[in-house]
């Protein structure tokens, strides 16, 4: 371990932050190699050393692929601050999918979605779910390659074994309907429903399920693949919110008429069992790779090596601040008259951005329970509306939050100078 980081390391500027600590890009001022220097926050002396970044060390020192963003040491600051060295990562898919002028083909596409499965199926064949895959936990670089990023609320499972977790993970728009219906014994299949959410934007520009809270995300979901019953779900009506928050209407399985004109047979047969209710009936990470999507079906999968054309870093937080900077511009170049317009206009969204945004986060948020012994459960969410309740605001824009953090990844509206 280094005795200080602000010696060997140059930062460039802050590119993400979360729950316990801002992410710089950085460069190693002996080699020049980029890297991402995540700074774990101590908060007091009392609380010790989060145990989010506790979890995300200890297992990304144990994970190797290729697939799998590199630890590649830990680093202390003169004033008490700890380091994270990561492997330095260009872009994140979601700042990526926020671009102006780029767009993933279909080749592009399907190396992506086949490089998420190949990280997922190495994760869960040793035992670990990640419980928040998202646009900006999966990193790239300009050749293309992804590497899935931010283990803050991974967890070890026992494989066969029935395990009781928290609910409240994988960010909002990406959770399966088994943890928005209270469900604590789960495993590998809620990661591959949150692929299966990941994948549909490529082909839609837009989630597919984009909810403000946990009622309304099961009722985008349900007015999309249906609302599960016995038959269709067995276990359904055994899980613990299913009575509290049974939908009043019935809905059809739509899937296929929604989006059978713009997905390939291939990609339609792969995202319908992805997106499977049941998650007993959800694909592997390993069998999904095994479907002819990949395995048949044109085009083949062809990483997105054209992201140098990108022009510039695009990560998620970055984007935020790029379209804060475009309203401002705006201010300026309007007339005098409307600048208080534009002005007040540009700062109420972004109030409403940062509302939506606190309310997903806190979804997210796993409970206040021992890990190591088992999670447990946490109350339910508030029961639907009536029918004279007036009806829901639109859902948000397509930026994803979390409570956690991750190298390039998971970031909030919040900004800080560089310090070390």
């Amino acid at each position: 371990m280094q005795e200080d980081a602000s010696l060997l390391f140059e930062k460039i500027g802050q590119v993400g932050e979360g729950t316990y600590g801002k992410v710089y890009k950085a460069r190693n001022q002996t080699t020049g190699h980029l890297m991402a220097l995540k700074r774990i926050r101590m908060k007091a002396d009392k609380d010790g050393f989060p145990i989010t970044a506790m979890r995300e060390i200890k297992l990304l020192q144990r994970l190797k692929h290729k697939h799998i963003v590199e630890l590649q040491q830990i680093m202390v600051a003169k004033v008490g601050s700890v380091y994270m060295v990561l492997e330095y990562m260009d872009h994140d898919l979601s700042g990526i999918l926020t671009h102006p002028n780029f767009k993933f083909d279909p080749a592009h596409a399907k190396s992506l979605v086949k490089q998420m499965l190949e990280g997922l199926a190495y994760l869960h064949q040793n035992g670990i779910l990640h419980r928040d895959i998202k646009g900006s936990n999966l990193l790239l670089n300009n050749q293309g390659e992804l590497k899935i990023a931010d283990f803050g609320l991974a967890r070890i499972f026992q494989k066969n074994t029935t395990n009781d977790y928290t609910n409240r993970v994988i960010t909002l728009w990406y959770r399966p309907p088994e943890l928005l219906l209270g469900a604590t014994a789960y495993g590998p299949a809620v990661d591959i429903w949150s692929v299966g959410c990941i994948m549909m934007e490529f082909f839609a520009n837009k989630p597919p399920f984009a909810g403000i809270d946990e009622i309304t995300q099961l009722e985008i979901i349900y007015k999309t693949m249906g609302t599960p019953t016995p038959e269709s779900w067995p276990s359904v009506t055994k899980l613990p919110w299913y009575d509290l928050i049974k939908p009043k209407e019935t809905y059809p399985n739509r899937f296929k008429d929604l989006y059978q004109k713009v997905l390939s047979p291939g990609a339609l047969e792969l995202l319908e069992a992805m997106l499977s209710m049941d998650p007993e009936k959800r694909p592997s990470a390993a069998e999904a790779l095994q479907f002819d999507y990949f395995i048949k079906e044109e085009p083949a999968a062809l990483p997105p090596a054209n992201l140098l054309d990108v022009n510039g870093d695009w990560h998620e937080f970055e984007s935020k601040q790029r379209k804060r900077q475009r309203h401002m511009e705006r201010i300026k170049k309007a007339p005098p008259s409307q600048q208080s317009n534009y002005h007040n206009n540009a700062r109420a969204q972004e109030r409403e951005e940062e509302e939506e945004e606190e309310e997903a986060a806190s979804a997210s948020a796993p409970a206040p329970t021992g890990e190591e012994k088992g999670e447990g459960s946490i109350a339910p969410p508030p029961p639907p509306p009536s029918s004279s309740s007036p009806p829901p605001p639109p859902p948000p824009p397509p930026l994803s939050t979390s409570t956690s953090s991750s190298a390039l990844a998971d970031h909030d509206t919040s900004q800080g100078r560089m310090a070390i």
